[in-house]
């Protein structure tokens, strides 16, 4: 789904991050089970440090 010509609202995506999307589908496509695993639970941690890490700076804004 392309979003190209609507303004950047926080729910869509860039250009640059639709295609950084694509290459990280093209990677992930040959993973085994255990490594997608391994994989989302890694995204899901890194989601959750940078979720921290907003929560931090705007309590220190």
């Amino acid at each position: 789904m392309s979003t190209a010509g609507k303004d950047n609202l926080p729910g869509n995506l860039s250009l640059e991050q639709e295609f950084k999307l694509q290459v990280v589908k093209d990677q992930v496509t040959g993973l085994s089970l255990e490594q997608a695993q391994e994989y989302v639970v890694e995204v899901m941690r890194q989601m959750m440090v940078k979720d921290n890490l907003v929560k931090h700076l705007l309590k220190s804004a």
